[in-house]
């Protein structure tokens, strides 16, 4: 029997050859696609806390926002939902592209979805930025949905198929690093326009096109992964590329695995039927409650609103936006700490902590909001409770950005079958992307009627996503992307699901075979 893992547990595979300065190149690249994801993500939030934005485009919130009389609760002040709908409209044209790339990546790559992706936000950023009405404001974010639907079902496929098993997760998580990073750009280059008179939230629409330009250019020099040759232009091929970014001519064993599971994925032709069926109903589940918990943390909330937030509990409008600057700036260093951490410590102790932490933050902001703030009135706070809320708010954003945030993308990312693996991923995208719509589109309507206990509404969530984390989902630190069904035979709740057929591990013979 070869080396591998066994059904009933046994010993990890262990491939041939270690981590290339080419491998760490092309992951660093590709995981570029997060500072599309992050930038739009932070824009839109500081621009509409922008007067100038606000006076030409939602006269209506402008004027509730100035007028003493309509401030009978300051919860309520920035409550539109046009003024929603500009930001997440985004997100519903994300969801839609997401399940259009899943056919053209598994047939043509992953590398052509993210340059899709890329080219379709150079064109949302041109839009927006030259913006002369709602309608042209709306059509410039349906088009960076279209490429963040396309980047963000290509990118962590790509990601986890290139990356060594023993470093998947640190190089998946640049994925989450660049959205911190695009995210923390977003804030600054918010707080720099705002000081531009009348056209400055043009210039941070337009510049967009930045990170899109990065990720369109990189695209054009990143190869196809193993995988993706395997299925599009044999062995060959994919045997060159493995030695490539393994650095070592001997990858049969790793190879062999990847023909096997070549041969069961073209044996499917209806992928989406297929990931229906008993033996793939872990991955179907995690494929949809992790995406959606991820955004039930209430974190787009936060970045999506946290000028408007911020502007809410009594910061001024400049301080906001330095506010947000701040999450960012903590959000990332968080997300650098999860790298180093994910491949050593495993992903199931990030998302336990990461969900208490959370939990615990949220509890305490709104007990904060529901003792102290006056929300009538211009909506005061003193400034030493004002400060503790933007550091309880901090100390929720790195609970996020390292447990819920990068292990949100890479856990879906790694858990799939070949032939089911891109449908897969544009299940978690359609998913995440759903949710982000629904949180985008009611966070500010929620805010007004829900007040402080919007905290404890999201809170109620992160309690419960904790416990399903305890209790369901397996620890797949360590364990090659293509031996990882493994993992569900052992598990208490879901080896019922499954055929033990299903999960002999690839190149491992049965009896009948012998």
């Amino acid at each position: 029997m070869e080396e591998g893992r066994s059904s009933k547990g046994g010993v990890k595979k262990e491939y041939k050859g270690g981590i290339t300065p080419f491998v760490v190149g092309v992951s660093i690249v590709a995981a570029t696609g997060g500072l599309v994801f992050g930038y739009d993500n932070g824009i839109a939030g500081g621009v509409t806390s922008m007067d100038p934005f606000l006076r030409k485009f939602f006269r209506a919130t402008y004027r509730k926002m100035h007028q003493e009389e309509a401030r009978s609760s300051a919860y309520c002040k920035f409550n539109s939902q046009i003024l929603t709908t500009f930001t997440s409209s985004l997100y519903i044209a994300g969801l839609i592209a997401s399940m259009v790339a899943s056919p053209l990546t598994r047939l043509y790559g992953r590398k052509p979805s993210i340059l899709v992706g890329g080219l379709s936000v150079l064109v949302g950023a041109a839009i927006n930025g030259g913006a002369l009405n709602v309608g042209m404001l709306i059509a410039g974010r349906i088009m960076l949905g279209i490429g963040i639907g396309f980047a963000d079902q290509a990118v962590p496929l790509y990601l986890s198929e290139m990356a060594p098993k023993q470093i998947r997760g640190a190089l998946n998580m640049g994925f989450q690093l660049f959205v911190s990073v695009g995210g923390l750009s977003a804030s600054l280059t918010n707080y720099g326009t705002d000081k531009i008179q009348n056209w400055g939230w043009r210039l941070s629409l337009a510049l967009a096109a930045v990170p899109a330009g990065i990720l369109t250019l990189g695209s054009l020099w990143l190869p196809e992964t193993p995988n993706s040759l395997m299925e599009t232009q044999g062995p060959e091929k994919a045997r060159a590329m493995l030695q490539r970014i393994r650095g070592t001519l001997d990858v049969e064993e790793e190879l062999s695995d990847m023909m096997e599971a070549t041969k069961t994925s073209e044996m499917v032709k209806h992928p989406l039927y297929n990931m229906l069926q008993r033996k793939y109903r872990p991955q179907l589940v995690m494929a949809v409650a992790i995406p959606m918990f991820q955004q039930l943390t209430g974190i787009n909330a936060i970045v999506f609103y946290a000028p408007v937030l911020f502007r809410t509990i009594g910061f001024q409008t400049n301080a906001s936006l330095m506010s947000a600057v701040i999450l960012g700036v903590v959000g990332l260093a968080a997300t650098v700490v999860s790298m180093i951490a994910v491949d050593r410590y495993g992903r199931r102790l990030l998302f336990l902590q990461g969900g208490l932490q959370m939990f615990v933050c949220q509890v305490i902001v709104a007990i904060i909001l529901a003792t102290k703030f006056d929300s009538s009135g211009d909506g005061s706070i003193s400034k030493g409770y004002a400060y503790l809320l933007l550091v309880m708010i901090c100390i929720y954003v790195v609970g996020f950005a390292w447990s819920w945030g990068p292990l949100g993308w890479l856990v879906p990312s790694e858990i799939f079958s070949l032939e089911v693996r891109s449908i897969g991923q544009s299940i978690v995208v359609a998913v995440n992307l759903l949710f982000t719509f629904a949180i985008a589109q009611g966070f500010l309507a929620m805010l007004c009627h829900f007040k402080y206990g919007i905290f404890l509404f999201f809170a109620g969530w992160v309690f419960l996503m904790t416990l399903f984390v305890y209790l369901f989902l397996p620890e797949t630190k360590n364990i090659g992307i293509e031996e990882m069904n493994s993992v569900w035979t052992e598990h208490w709740f879901w080896k019922r699901f499954v055929n033990q057929e299903f999960h002999i591990p690839i190149g491992i013979k049965t009896s009948s075979n012998t």
